[in-house]
């Protein structure tokens, strides 16, 4: 490796590392902004936070990875042009092209690892983070008894105090109904004051009460002497000390099973979402040669004379799918074709029997129950056609979101070159390194990118483009903005410099007023 490949390389390895850190961390806050509410007062360990955190910057990789090349390429190739070690490159017979070289092999060797972490890395993070989430969501907050209020968040108990002291422990006026025999409120415990702590690693609650009452209502029983009716016993007992033990299992974090997660499109890679979309093909076409089937039971008559014919590609997938159930039963019992003994009829004799049939049924007389069963075969017809009709586009639509996230993969990771292709031309162009001009402009593009990104994948999602050109748009017009400002860097092109535009601007104001100058010849 050369001195200046060596140069320039390492002039943009420390901004890159340091810039997708940052990114990592501003799209890692954004992105848990949106569960605060959710993970706020549960009582979480560090280390469940702390796994959530890891796999949620993870799977921001995809967006990180782009914008921190564009941001360090920025930075680099605007020092580079600020302090004049571009002009001096130049200056020994060393191109613009030709210094961009090592970073964009880094950057090549950069998409091929953002293309790996997209395909294994990011779905499998995916399904622990959002699994994770899922878990925590469904996990009750931490117990805190407030005062004046009834806690109910331990199943079948309610809690209220008067007072509760600093420490946390202390209680005063405690006042416990227990609905445990699901009978009501017959179980009330009153308490003068009370401690609580939490026994065996947090799994249980412990009161201890003092100077109190117990009060314990009974169930009806019938009375038997001469009095009659129902009667309620009620016990109650004075203690000076008692101690209640609540379980508090319901307040553990429950780890749900991750199969339930991994049908979603973004926890699989190319390989499940290429298996995902054949079975969402299959669907589709099963739907339609249904549809195609049906008219064998519902048009009785006419679908004798019926001249459809199956599209090539149901006839094939008819075709395979018959053999696959063939093979899957060898043993089954083949149907005997009697067509070559059955004595073959012509066609004049086929039109006379069918002329025949017809002028004897049009004939009759039709009856109300015939219309009313003839209505009723319409409706049902017309039901079963909606209904395949609505299986078919359900099918549709998940095939398009499976095929969706198999080009994000791809243009995800492309991205990277496309961000590099702007960021190191536009960088010599500026002339201006720091955190300043280049955060801006890196800003502005990303932005950009990710309003295409998503205005392609809406309508490649509503049919007004295709899949392939919705999730590639940004990149393709984003590639075509980088070479504009490549080919503007080879020239030394001042865009951002006042100066350029009012050269411009003296060129137009003479070209446009000598045009409109009168002619002095003029009559």
């Amino acid at each position: 490796m050369k001195k200046i490949d060596k140069l320039i390389l390492t002039s943009f390895l420390g901004p890159f590392v340091l810039t997708f850190m940052v990114v990592v961390f501003i799209l890692l806050l954004q992105h848990m902004l949106k569960y605060f509410d959710d993970i706020i007062g549960k009582d979480l360990g560090w280390d469940v936070v702390g796994a959530l955190l890891f796999y949620f910057a993870i799977f921001m990789t995809p967006l990180a990875l782009p914008l921190a090349v564009l941001l360090s390429s920025l930075i680099t190739f605007g020092n580079l042009s600020e302090h004049f070690e571009i002009t001096a490159i130049k200056s020994l017979g060393i191109s613009l092209t030709r210094s961009l070289v090592p970073i964009f092999i880094f950057v090549l060797l950069l998409t091929c690892f953002a293309f790996y972490v997209n395909n294994n890395v990011v779905p499998k993070a995916a399904l622990e983070a959002y699994s994770l989430m899922y878990d925590i969501k469904q996990k009750k907050p931490a117990l805190d008894l407030q005062e004046g209020a009834f806690y109910s968040g331990i199943p079948d108990i309610s809690i209220k105090v008067g007072k509760k002291f600093p420490d946390g422990k202390t209680l005063k006026d405690v006042i416990i109904y227990d609905h445990r025999n699901r009978s009501g409120n017959k179980q009330v415990t009153i308490a003068d004051s009370g401690k609580m702590f939490t026994i065996l690693n947090d799994q249980y609650l412990k009161l201890e009460l003092f100077n109190g009452y117990d009060y314990t209502e009974g169930a009806a029983e019938q009375n038997l002497g001469a009095g009659g009716g129902n009667q309620e016993s009620l016990r109650k007992t004075k203690f000076g000390k008692t101690e209640i033990v609540f379980d508090l299992s319901s307040f553990g974090l429950a780890r749900t099973d991750k199969k339930w997660f991994q049908g979603n499109r973004i926890m699989r890679n190319v390989v499940e979402l290429n298996h995902d979309m054949d079975s969402m093909e299959n669907e589709v076409r099963g739907s339609r040669l249904a549809a195609y089937q049906t008219k064998n039971n519902l048009f009785v008559f006419h679908g004798k004379l019926d001249t459809l014919k199956l599209p090539p590609d149901l006839v094939a997938y008819k075709k395979k799918r018959d053999s696959i159930a063939e093979k899957s039963n060898p043993g089954s019992t083949h149907v005997i074709n009697l067509y070559p003994f059955i004595k073959r009829l012509t066609p004049a004799e086929v039109t006379h029997k069918l002329k025949f049939a017809s002028d004897s049924i049009f004939k009759l007389k039709v009856t109300l129950d015939e219309i009313t069963g003839a209505l009723n075969q319409t409706r049902m017809m017309k039901s079963q056609l909606l209904n395949m009709n609505a299986n078919r586009i359900n099918y549709q639509s998940e095939y398009k979101v499976f095929q969706i996230q198999l080009h994000k993969i791809f243009s995800n990771s492309i991205a990277c070159i496309v961000m590099f292709l702007i960021g190191a031309p536009l960088g010599s162009i500026i002339k201006k390194g720091g955190l300043g001009v280049p955060v801006i402009t890196s800003i502005f593009f990303f932005i950009l990118f990710y309003l295409i990104t998503s205005t392609g994948e809406k309508w490649a999602g509503q049919d007004k483009i295709t899949v392939p050109m919705g999730i590639w748009l940004a990149d393709i017009i984003l590639t075509l903005v980088g070479l504009v400002f490549l080919r503007q860097a080879r020239l030394d092109a001042r865009f951002f410099e006042a100066d350029f535009y009012h050269v411009m601007w003296d060129k137009l104001r003479r070209r446009f007023g000598a045009q409109n100058a009168p002619d002095p010849n003029a009559v």
